[in-house]
């Protein structure tokens, strides 16, 4: 009983000290980190004095801070005696003659331990983890370079000495390690990529990684790993004609089937690099037979690349006859089949937005809409864009049918929510604008947020215009307008929105027509004229439904077309600062970012 009383007692005591020191720890920290640090000291010397160990790094580094230096070394030297074989106070000690001016003696006490380190991995590394804690890089890489000699094995502490490079942005070192590593390690490839990505700043630093990686070729040509880090080196610096030479030379080389060829051209073609990703397809059409596993999809791809290079760009007639006739082709050789009705979905959107050949590309997707073992992803996909050329070859009830089985059929889904919004279009379009109202609210609360926001803005446009004109016939007319640029017709588009104030002066629909003939301007590839109307909203109508819209669509267009980066990072800061509520806040801020030159480093 006696020795129980005794006990807790002793426990009290021991519990009531260390809160005690907790306490002034906490009242020693708050002071230095108010520049008070005489009185920090008072509390740090007691601590000390209680416990050497646990509070030699506090007590030292404010010694060092009030320039107490020979007090500092003192107590250094002291621990070194009490603990031989601890080095975090050799490196302490090392600090102080550093901080004191006194490089010749910090140089001896770190030379000392370098020369009394033991050939074992686990002493080296333990060693440049503590000069790495006490910030000093430099010595903490000379050690673990020290310790491969020793060892003789030049591949050891390669992860520590890639951290240590990346840390001190010593981009040649940092190089060179990782071309050293990937050797016997190539699953670190993706690490370097993404490390070397965030480190590089700039054409200089990707040209050093291109000459270390050649000059390594010339001496071991057969290192695949060299090959494909160039090829990436390539495609950073956007030098994509040279990144397909690397991947093909490879290729050749390897004689296999040419899957790293297609996924870089699959690269080249999200890069909007089209020419460079045609002649990679075309590549392996000539190496590969109809039998062969990549043949039938690098002919797909390669008519679908070219169809985004005609379609991006400005094009001629021609250029849209010479697309479909590769599709036909296509679907002449392949057969209209489950495998090749993407490429029916394809040409039949062609057919009726740039060709405008509405029948021929209803006949389409109507056979392709009866194969029977389709995708249920790609089979809704057709039959929206069924109903779509239904609606722009005046089948509005057939439009209707189709959008419905879709909603129907893939319930809860944002296929469904597509489909019930085109449904909403398509009411808005053909003047009942009454239940298209009720439609798009509903939409409002999309799980789709591009959706959400265009049925909140079609929603507004709707209430906002039937407010002056109950009758909506000036509404009527711009959803006419509406419907001809849908159908990608611009210039019976832009006569009818003319048309709108010749008929209804006075119509509540300026900032409606600005936009519309923006939206116009874009499809034609005007972009200059596209700024000029989006520019006349900003100014005019800047609380108006579409002026969030248009200032980032001027941010975009002068980031994408114009290569204006200034006036871009204006647009955008403006979303942030005058529209904070808007749906391309997100967005804003990531462009404006990138604009401004930020970069990501999980290292700073």
């Amino acid at each position: 009983m006696k020795y129980s009383f005794w006990l807790i007692v002793l426990l009290l005591a021991l519990s009531t000290s260390l809160h005690a020191q907790d306490k002034d720890l906490q009242l020693a920290r708050q002071y230095t980190s108010n520049g008070e640090l005489q009185k920090a000291a008072d509390i740090y010397q007691r601590l000390y004095k209680q416990d050497n160990e646990t509070y030699f790094s506090l007590y030292t580094d404010n010694l060092i801070g009030l320039k107490k230096f020979d007090e500092a070394e003192s107590a250094a030297k002291k621990m070194m005696r009490k603990y031989p074989a601890e080095n975090q106070y050799a490196i302490t000690l090392g600090k102080i003659y550093t901080e004191q001016g006194r490089a010749d003696k910090a140089n001896d006490v770190y030379s000392d331990l370098v020369k009394k380190l033991p050939a074992q991995p686990g002493a080296i590394s333990a060693l440049a983890t503590q000069f790495y804690q006490a910030e000093n890089f430099d010595l903490a890489i000379k050690i673990l370079q020290q310790g491969r000699k020793q060892l003789q094995n030049e591949q050891l502490f390669a992860m520590e000495l890639i951290s240590l490079y990346r840390i001190k942005r010593d981009k040649a070192a940092l190089t060179e390690e990782y071309l050293n590593l990937l050797t016997v390690n190539p699953m670190y490839f993706n690490q370097a990529q993404n490390t070397l990505a965030t480190v590089y700043q700039g054409e200089a630093d990707y040209d050093l990684l291109r000459v270390a990686l050649l000059k390594r070729l010339q001496k071991d040509p057969q290192q695949i790993i060299y090959t494909n880090l160039l090829t990436w080196q390539y495609l950073q610096q956007k030098e994509y004609d040279q990144a397909l030479n690397q991947a093909i030379a490879l290729n050749r080389r390897q004689s296999n089937n040419g899957n790293d060829v297609f996924d870089l051209c699959q690269t080249l073609v999200a890069n909007g690099a089209y020419d460079a990703a045609i002649r990679g397809y075309e590549y392996l059409l000539t190496k590969n037979t109809r039998t062969d596993e990549l043949y039938i999809p690098s002919k797909i791809e390669l008519v679908n690349t070219k169809n985004l290079k005609i379609t991006s760009g400005k094009y001629v007639q021609e250029d849209l006859l010479s697309l479909e006739k590769d599709y036909t082709d296509l679907l002449t050789e392949f057969g209209r089949t489950a495998n090749t009705a993407f490429a029916m979905q394809k040409l039949a959107n062609l057919q009726a937005f740039k060709l405008h050949k509405l029948n021929e590309a209803q006949k389409l997707l109507e056979e392709a809409v009866n194969i029977k073992t389709l995708r249920p992803q790609l089979m809704a996909g057709c039959k929206l864009d069924l109903g779509d050329v239904y609606l722009i070859n005046n089948q509005p009830w057939e439009a209707t049918l189709i959008y419905s089985q879709v909603e129907k059929a893939y319930a809860g889904t944002p296929m469904a929510q597509d489909a019930n919004y085109r449904n909403a279009k398509l009411s808005y379009y053909t003047g009942d604008f009454k239940w298209a109202k009720g439609q798009l609210n509903v939409l409002k609360a999309a799980t789709s947020q591009l959706i959400a926001n265009d049925a909140l803005n079609l929603s507004l446009l709707i209430a906002d215009n039937l407010v002056a004109d109950t009758a909506g016939n000036a509404l009527k007319l711009y959803a006419r307008a509406d419907l001809l640029i849908f159908a990608e017709q611009p210039n019976k588009a832009m006569l009818t929105l003319d048309s709108i104030d010749k008929k209804f002066p006075g119509n509540a629909l300026q900032d409606d027509i600005l936009m519309a003939k923006a939206r116009l301007f874009l499809q034609k590839k005007e972009y200059q004229a596209a700024a000029v109307n989006l520019k006349e909203i900003v100014a005019n109508h800047p609380a108006d439904l579409w002026a969030d819209d248009a200032v980032y669509m001027l941010g975009t267009i002068y980031e994408e077309q114009l290569n204006d980066k200034e006036a871009a990072k204006t647009y955008f800061q403006k979303i942030i600062t005058d529209y904070p509520g808007s749906v391309w806040i997100g967005n804003a801020r990531k462009h404006f970012r990138i604009l401004r030159g930020d970069k990501a480093d999980s290292a700073s």
